[in-house]
């Protein structure tokens, strides 16, 4: 069987369209960010990695956002250990609440009716997918 991948094979992988902290494109944007530092930028320093990440960050208010995270780094006032922890903040600055009240409203009209357990189970499951442990644990109940 042949080898499907060689090592001196150059991968392309998309980068991130621009971040203007629209909450529903938070995850998405995380998401390519991810993938292209692990497919591309492995053995990057944690610091430039960030700043990368910092390049896709602009337009509207996400701009002042960014100009106080460089001056935060730039001072040493911040520090991440990983850009996992960076994106993570990411996050947490601009998912938003309407993402988790739709992802509740989605979970509490979910109905078995005629499926059998197991598919009710993998609709609950992909539902419930990005949801944080808070959100399910918040009153999202088997009742």
């Amino acid at each position: 069987m042949a080898a499907f991948v060689q090592s001196n094979m150059q991968v392309e992988v998309a980068r991130p369209q621009e971040f203007d902290g629209s909450s529903g494109k938070v995850a998405g944007f995380i998401t390519v960010c991810k993938l292209y530092i692990h497919m591309k930028m492995r053995e990057v320093a944690v610091e430039e990695q960030i700043q990368w990440v910092l390049l896709y960050v602009q337009g509207g208010s996400v701009d002042t956002w960014k100009k106080n995270i460089l001056e935060d780094l730039k001072g040493r006032l911040l520090e991440y250990e990983t850009v996992e922890e960076f994106l993570t903040e990411i996050k947490r600055e601009f998912r938003g609440g309407d993402e988790e009240l739709v992802k509740v409203a989605e979970l509490q009209r979910l109905k078995q009716g005629n499926k059998m357990m197991e598919e009710f189970v993998q609709e609950f499951r992909r539902t419930a997918r990005g949801t944080s442990q808070g959100l399910l644990s918040s009153g999202v109940t088997g009742q």
